[in-house]
């Protein structure tokens, strides 16, 4: 968020586990946080500092790529927020599905699908974005990574801490 005030932080991670939060970071605590008993039980030793650490890096990420989007768009201050939405889904074939998607301002911005390994592009500012993540390559290897491997071993586990809450829903 451009503007942040009281109350209402810079930068917020929400981690969910289906549909249920589980996990928070934001930017006036600075800290990763557990929301549920079976997650604060359940981390392995080190998993707040890491998932803190991990949290300010997109943090400091984030800040920048408004900065950057910004100047595409010609903003001259105002509130502005990009909002990240990235997961993936067990199937039950041992399959994983996965995708990213990116707004700004409450609109699509830029999306990625592990299943097509492509960026799909809303509109021209977006497009800068896409031709720049397919030409380093390192966008679509590092996001097909997380999507296919640390994505799916991290909801294992989470689901594995979780597994009584989970079965009751």
């Amino acid at each position: 968020m451009s503007e942040p005030s009281p109350g209402i932080p810079q930068y917020m991670i929400m981690g969910y586990v289906d549909g249920i939060p589980f996990v928070r970071y934001d930017s006036e605590r600075g800290r990763m946080q557990p929301l549920t008993p079976w997650m604060a039980a359940g981390a392995e030793p080190g998993y707040w500092d890491r998932g803190t650490q991990t949290a300010e890096w997109n943090r400091l990420l984030a800040a920048n790529n408004l900065e950057t989007v910004g100047a595409r768009y010609n903003w001259s201050g105002g509130l502005h927020t990009v909002q990240t939405l990235s997961g993936c889904d067990l199937l039950s074939d041992g399959s994983v599905r996965g995708s990213r998607r990116d707004g700004i301002d409450g609109r699509d911005f830029i999306s990625f699908e592990l299943g097509s390994r492509s960026f799909v592009a809303a509109d021209g500012a977006a497009q800068i974005t896409k031709r720049r993540w397919e030409h380093d390559g390192i966008a679509v290897e590092r996001l097909t990574h997380y999507l296919e491997n640390t994505c799916p071993e991290a909801l294992r586990r989470f689901v594995g801490c979780g597994r009584e809450a989970l079965e009751r829903k």
